[in-house]
């Protein structure tokens, strides 16, 4: 009985902490406190109740202010409800009263412990599940041992969240959940950064098919045919309508035009289709653009007409943001649908352009790492206007849930290629100067880990 009580319990609590009822769980936590509370004070005036009951004989007397206080009060509140339980009047949720008085703090308390996204990496020996040769995926400027990356100890770090274990990735298993799913990857480069990991480690079981690309090859699609899993990849670096003026390498001709207010139809277009997506964008949102809403300028972030007013480019993120949450609430959409925080950069003496390197070889430890400010500002525009949909998404159904990668990955300022997105960029002179990159993570590397968090979330969760 006890054991089905626990089960009724715990699935009825995590299916209210999944969907965020914050403020039921804390009402329902106050009322049952406060009804054991009154149960204790009213048994403790009734001796006669008390001695009536069989199993407190040779445990507890009535009159026996000392021998009470030898028992746990946890203890109490289990005994004197148990006894309730023999009652004829005792309602069913007295007995979900009684499972919470024996087993309800410290399964709740063991729940919000465990945060798969903030805790530590810890060393880790095991080989990875693929390797730069073994992986097709891999882009060459993600290629870090093929570019020529010396040192390898970026690669034997495993994440240990806080209060709760992170299991083995199996993805033989998900892929077997994924059978006739279709999964899409939407957002900019880390995005495709991203995918080209989720590839790796299923390929290990088998290999992904190229059905699609566009003619820049920036959004893609893969089938693994034995499961019929389709896995997109689609490039919408803002969510929203952009014009952009900017080459391969990043040489712009004229500012972004970006309409906040108008979300990007590569992605909208094809958006109830999937079963399940992981949505983000960032840091193209610091780029010189001029904004627009209703066909109208808005205003500009640095940009070079003087007429415009001046926004900084906080007001259109939390507006583009704004926006997709909206869509994404309105849509009435049944699948699983992540956003992914913005990893950090890792530039340390200057930015991309200005002669900034990542050359940390380990990972470091929470505080050890200053973000910069843009980054900072970013990170909480994505979390606070997360935070005021989240609850109605819950309400309506839609099943939206943060995926949290920075905390993870400000700690990792090693898993970057740096001077080694190029191919061997010091074998003709070991002085020269090379543009490093400190956005985009080595493959394999820790962006590796995003992906054994999201099964955990899927096949665990």
């Amino acid at each position: 009985m006890v054991k089905k009580l626990e089960h009724q319990w715990r699935s009825w609590w995590r299916s209210l902490h999944k969907n965020n009822y914050f403020v039921i769980k804390l009402g329902v936590s106050v009322l049952l406190v406060g009804l054991a509370f009154m149960l204790i004070y009213n048994r403790s005036s009734d001796s006669s109740a008390v001695s009536t009951a069989p199993f407190l004989e040779n445990t507890v007397s009535a009159d026996s202010e000392e021998n009470t206080d030898q028992i746990p009060s946890k203890g109490k509140i289990f005994l004197l409800l148990h006894f309730q339980s023999f009652l004829p009047d005792l309602s069913a949720f007295g007995k979900w009263l009684n499972f919470f008085a024996v087993y309800g703090t410290e399964s709740i308390d063991s729940e919000e412990k465990c945060n798969l996204f903030i805790g530590e990496w810890v060393a880790y020996k095991a080989e990875p599940l693929y390797t730069n040769s073994s992986c097709s995926f891999i882009e060459d400027h993600q290629n870090c041992m093929k570019n020529g990356r010396p040192d390898t100890d970026y690669l034997y770090w495993r994440w240990n969240p806080q209060g709760c274990e992170l299991g083995q990735p199996d993805p033989g298993r998900f892929l077997e959940l994924m059978r006739e799913k279709r999964w899409a990857f939407i957002g900019d480069s880390i995005s495709r950064n991203h995918v080209q990991s989720f590839l790796c480690v299923l390929s290990t079981v088998e290999m992904a098919v190229e059905v699609y690309h566009d003619e820049e090859y920036k959004s893609r699609r893969w089938v693994f045919p034995m499961h019929n899993f389709t896995v997109s990849v689609i490039w919408s670096p803002f969510l929203t309508h952009a014009a952009i003026f900017e080459d391969i390498n990043g040489v712009s001709t004229s500012e972004i035009e970006l309409h906040l207010d108008i979300l990007d139809k590569n992605w909208t277009e094809q958006y109830k289709s999937f079963d399940y997506m992981v949505l983000s964008v960032g840091k193209w949102f610091t780029k010189p653009a001029i904004y627009y809403e209703n066909n109208t300028i808005l205003g500009c972030h640095n940009c070079s007409n003087s007429n415009f007013t001046r926004l900084g480019f906080n007001y259109a993120y939390r507006r583009a943001m704004s926006n997709v949450f909206g869509y994404i609430i309105a849509s009435n959409h049944k699948g699983m649908i992540f956003y992914r925080t913005s990893p950090p950069d890792h530039f340390e003496g200057g930015e991309w352009f200005s002669g900034g390197t990542c050359t940390r070889t380990a990972p470091v430890k929470e505080g050890e790492f200053e973000l910069n400010e843009l980054d900072k500002i970013l990170r909480d525009i994505e979390v606070e206007e997360f935070e005021k949909i989240v609850v109605k998404a819950s309400e309506t159904g839609v099943n939206l849930k943060l995926f949290d990668v920075h905390p993870m990955s400000v700690l990792r300022p090693d898993g970057h290629p740096g001077p080694y997105r190029f191919y061997q960029p010091f074998a003709k002179d070991k002085n020269a100067s090379i543009i490093s990159d400190c956005l985009h993570w080595c493959l394999p590397g820790p962006i590796d880990t995003w992906n054994d968090v999201l099964m955990e979330m899927i096949i665990n969760g």
